[in-house]
């Protein structure tokens, strides 16, 4: 019997992470790219918990099948936790990356380093049809730098920098980043309770 796992994304990057964790168990990993006329999920939740399981849950009634979702962004402190939920269109309803920068950049000018501490943030929700959902989450803690430094990565990667590394996400490899970061952080503890998650689903 063949055996599918759902990522509910559209972004291919993710979906070669979740082909790695998966493969041992003999899953096969698909991502609303391979659907024809995938539907649309609108994220209407106020956190990155809720939209995480609105995407996985839906996913997996529509289609039957176990599936993961996440959401992520960036939590400014001294901006009481902004952009958060709405990080990819804080500038506003086009996503843009260079907008949310200077938004960024320009509700902190001024600041000092000490008022510049923000964390990234991503939640995986695991949803099957019948079954618990599960959900776990990963940070990773930095400052928010004056200006832009790095070429590499994407979002708000150029502004974050990461004092255990002593660069921002943007000068980073991708194997640093990922060792270090708030989706690397959670997929490895989802990837601690995987065998669980998977004998559960089974049973049904």
């Amino acid at each position: 019997m063949e055996r599918n796992v759902l990522i509910a994304t559209k972004n291919k990057g993710k979906a070669k992470e979740f082909e790695r964790m998966f493969a041992p168990y003999g899953f096969q990993v698909t991502t609303l790219l391979d659907i024809e006329n995938a539907i649309d999920i609108e994220e209407t939740g106020t956190s990155f918990v809720e939209n995480a399981l609105l995407k996985a849950e839906t996913a997996a009634k529509e289609y039957q099948t176990m599936v993961i979702a996440d959401d992520s962004g960036l939590a400014v402190d001294a901006l009481n936790g902004e952009p958060g939920v709405y990080s990819a269109r804080y500038a506003g309803s086009e996503k843009s990356d260079e907008a949310n920068i200077e938004k960024v950049l320009e509700q902190l000018e001024g600041m000092n380093k000490e008022k510049r501490t923000a964390h990234f943030c991503c939640t995986l929700a695991v949803a099957a049809p019948g079954k618990q959902s599960v959900t776990v989450e990963g940070k990773c803690e930095g400052i928010i730098t004056e200006e832009k430094r790095g070429e590499n990565g994407f979002g708000y990667d150029p502004i974050f920098f990461v004092p255990s590394l002593g660069k921002t996400m943007a000068e980073m490899s991708p194997l640093e980043k990922n060792q270090i970061s708030h989706r690397g952080n959670a997929l490895k503890k989802l990837e601690s309770i995987l065998p669980t998650i998977i004998n559960e689903a089974n049973t049904r």
